[in-house]
């Protein structure tokens, strides 16, 4: 499906009225997934032109995305990636996980970025950083699409290793996502290790549910009602 490349506008903006001369763009991976981190990439791109075909990792093949993403890591004039564990999406709900890692990523830049521009409506990051939220900003931006792809193939491979540990899980093939053989791994081997167990798939698994880490926030409680956690594929 064609799809309009992304470009320099909103840096361009930020750039004259702000007088931000480093900008970074800002994306997530691994939000919805039931397994694994939430990772954060910030990039730095300047105003050069981007690779051919760079656009939201989500609208490109595995192949593609990796592909891109080796060209990336040398095009791009800064990036890095920071993690928020299972642990700490438990420990403090996925917001608070979120700015984590950005802050991780944004703080392991070698240059501190003047402004940010972050995929999505919420300004999930906050003072004392700049920031400019895009909608669909990974298919708009450019530096917000090289950091979707380099945050997407750097998580992939990530779950991918478990799977020496995890197998029955198919960690590489849906990364921790919702997907029916996650699910049959779940109903018979309970929970491991990297999985979110404040989550409410837990709810849909009778013999592991005495596991669940109960957290009661108004975030934990938006999300259950949203019904984006439980076994609805």
């Amino acid at each position: 499906m064609p799809y309009e490349p992304p470009t320099h506008t909103v840096e361009r903006s930020l750039r004259a009225t702000t007088g931000a001369k480093i900008i970074a763009g800002v994306d997530e991976v691994g939000r919805g997934a039931w397994a694994g981190p939430v990772s954060v990439c910030a990039a730095i791109t300047g105003l050069r032109r981007p690779p051919d075909g760079l656009t939201d990792s989500k609208l490109l093949t595995p192949k593609r995305r990796n592909e891109l993403a080796e060209v990336l890591d040398g095009w791009v004039t800064a990036h890095a990636l920071g993690h928020a564990s299972p642990e700490e999406i438990d420990d403090l709900g996925m917001t608070a996980a979120l700015r984590l890692a950005a802050v991780r990523a944004l703080e392991a830049l070698p240059v501190r970025p003047d402004a940010v521009i972050l995929d999505g409506k919420h300004d999930y990051l906050g003072g004392p950083w700049k920031v400019r939220t895009v909608i669909k900003g990974d298919q708009s931006c450019i530096a917000v699409a090289a950091a979707s792809v380099l945050a997407k193939v750097r998580r992939d491979t990530m779950m991918g290793e478990l799977v020496g540990v995890h197998a029955d899980f198919a960690f590489a093939d849906n990364a921790g996502y919702p997907s029916p053989a996650h699910r049959t791994a779940l109903e018979e081997y309970g929970p491991t290790a990297h999985h979110r167990v404040s989550w409410s798939y837990m709810d849909a698994l009778p013999r592991w549910r005495h596991l669940k880490k109960v957290r009661s926030t108004p975030e934990a409680a938006a999300l259950e009602a949203g019904g984006q956690l439980g076994f609805d594929f």
